[in-house]
């Protein structure tokens, strides 16, 4: 009887014929070591490599794509939930009928108190923070707390709203400054990637070329902030969707306003106290915060999914060494540097300019003479103007970094002077074309301010291991420009008008109001002046780098001199 073959072969085993595999290669114990474990006879290194770093730089651009679609959708959200509530909240009928007795405009204040007074305390935090949690859980952490604050409007109580606007206030100067900094980063990583062959030559621990890095900064400060001033136009769609249709038009909100621009002794006098025509449902409102909601949640997963981290959990440990103490420090140090003092103007007028676009254009020209239905209209034309004219900060490319600063502060300035002359007539739709060319000009300003400014904080401090607190000051400085229009707009509210205040503020056709409105521009854009004009050839130092320095040299000096000595005692 014949053996039956096995239905598998035995490992190790040649058959009768000396079997051999597709390769040619043959099996069993007198096959070739080499042809089984060695590399891959098509194998070509520095293709593998290629591909390698070309993928990273393609997670490098996925990360600025996904950073930016957060920060827009953040941003968004935030701003259309509460331009939506302070318009429902200001209407008296709707209070009295949703809400009684119950004193949402105390709370309202309250809630904006919060926002805009708590970030003052930012400088103190803000580094140990980001420190702590890293620039991307930094990032996810306040992207999560604006969804604590649109979550809290389902209910709205005070002790929903104000604890969620406290809180709100604290993480707003973190979340820009992580992503300042995280934007940054990206840019030097994106560099790191594109010239692998080069760092491989010069080693790792070998810096890259000054302003190496200065190209992919500026192109991803430009994709950042064509997402991010898309945000003023998202913010509008509950608006255009949802609340413009329960408005009253024009001629019952303004029928009491008599003045508007120039002529106006403060903004939206004599605006009506009831703006809806019918209150909307409670389930309509309900639905409108949930696909908010929604969206912000999409925000967190973009944040949680999609950014990767900013830097090596190395490098993470390697910084947390230094001390919390010196980290807490950095903002305090870095703020005497030159550099910053002369950009300090630039930080304050980019709060101002932004608060102005929202306030003093959109309520002061915009509400008081063509309604408060087309504001949503208004505030978008400022978006797509802001969006598409970030484009403009790759002029930095070919110009010196210096231009696109002045040439936003120019416009705006030039449509400051503009608007000092001009007071739109209550009521009238003739001259809405200007308002649409203004807010557009404005955006402009704005997209050419905060990407010139961005872009040349990450190129002057990209020395430092971290721009997380280059950035902080910076945004804390435009938080203390906020909380101060803030608080002079409150105060009238609260202390009697003196002879001087009334002058400052001026009366019709005195003129004098346009003058008090504008003169922060004036004064802000003629001592920011003195930096753009102004280079200096040698590297700055402060007293502390000189100090490290010196005492570097010493200890030079002082090896130096104990080798002498025992090369004479050897001798």
């Amino acid at each position: 009887m014949e053996a039956v073959p096995p239905l598998y072969r035995v490992a190790g085993t040649a058959g009768p014929q000396g079997d051999e595999d597709r390769l040619g290669v043959p099996d069993g114990p007198g096959a070739p070591l080499d042809e089984l474990v060695g590399a891959y006879p098509n194998y070509n290194e520095e293709e593998e490599e290629r591909r390698y770093y070309r993928r990273k730089r393609l997670g490098v651009l996925k990360n600025v794509l996904a950073a930016s679609a957060g920060g827009m959708l953040t941003y968004g959200v935030y701003l259309g939930l509460l331009q939506m509530q302070l318009i429902l909240h200001y209407d008296e009928t709707y209070r009295e009928v949703k809400y009684g007795n119950m004193g949402l405009p105390d709370i309202d204040s309250k809630m904006l108190m919060g926002i805009n007074v708590t970030p003052i305390a930012a400088l103190l935090y803000t580094p140990v923070l980001i420190r702590f949690f890293g620039t991307k859980w930094m990032m996810f952490l306040a992207v999560g707390i604006y969804a604590l604050f649109v979550s809290t409007n389902y209910w709205e109580r005070y002790y929903t709203l104000v604890p969620s606007a406290v809180a709100l206030g604290m993480a707003i100067v973190p979340l820009w400054a992580s992503m300042g900094n995280y934007i940054t980063r990206m840019a030097q990583k994106y560099y790191e990637y594109s010239h692998y062959k080069e760092r491989d030559e010069q080693g790792p621990q070998q810096r890259p070329p000054r302003g190496s890095h200065a190209p992919y900064l500026l192109v991803f400060q430009t994709i950042f902030y064509s997402f991010f001033h898309l945000s003023f136009a998202c913010a509008q769609l509950p608006m255009i969707y949802f609340l413009n249709h329960y408005l009253y038009d024009l001629n019952h909100t303004l029928y009491n306003v008599q003045s508007c621009g120039t002529d106006s002794q403060g903004i939206l006098m004599g605006f009506n106290k009831t703006v809806l025509r019918t209150l909307p449902r409670s389930g309509n409102l309900i639905v409108v915060e949930s696909v908010l909601m929604a969206v912000a949640f999409l925000a967190m997963l973009l944040v949680l999914g999609l950014c990767g981290a900013a830097y090596r959990p190395t490098e993470e440990i390697d910084l947390r060494s230094v001390g919390w103490g010196n980290i807490f420090q950095l903002p305090f140090k870095h703020v005497r540097d030159f550099r910053l003092r002369h950009l300090v103007p630039f930080f304050i007028y980019s709060g101002f300019e932004v608060l102005f676009a929202c306030t003093g254009l959109g309520l002061g020209y915009g509400v008081c003479s063509v309604g408060l239905e087309r504001l949503a209209y208004l505030l978008v034309a400022y978006s797509l103007g802001a969006s598409a004219s970030s484009v403009l900060g790759l002029l930095g490319l070919w110009l010196p970094r210096q231009v696109p600063l002045v040439a936003g502060a120019g416009v705006h300035l030039l449509l400051t002077l503009g608007l000092f002359f001009w007071a739109p007539a209550p009521r009238v739709l003739q001259h809405i074309w200007i308002l649409y060319v203004a807010a557009v000009l404005w955006g402009v300003g704005s997209a050419l301010n905060k990407t010139g400014l961005s872009t040349l904080l990450g190129i002057l401090y990209e020395d430092k291991e971290r721009q997380d607190f280059i950035f902080t000051i910076y945004h804390w400085w435009q938080a203390v420009a906020i909380f101060v229009v803030y608080l002079g707009s409150s105060l009238p509210m609260k202390v009697p008008k003196t002879p001087m205040l009334n002058r400052w503020e001026g009366g019709p056709g005195t003129g004098s109001s346009h003058w008090g409105r504008g003169a922060w521009f004036l004064i802000a854009l003629l001592v920011a002046g003195e930096f753009p004009m102004r280079r200096r050839h040698t590297p700055h130092r402060s007293s502390w780098q000189v100090g490290e320095s010196r005492t570097r040299t010493h200890a030079r000096q002082h090896t130096r001199k104990r080798v002498r000595q025992r090369v004479s005692g050897n001798t």
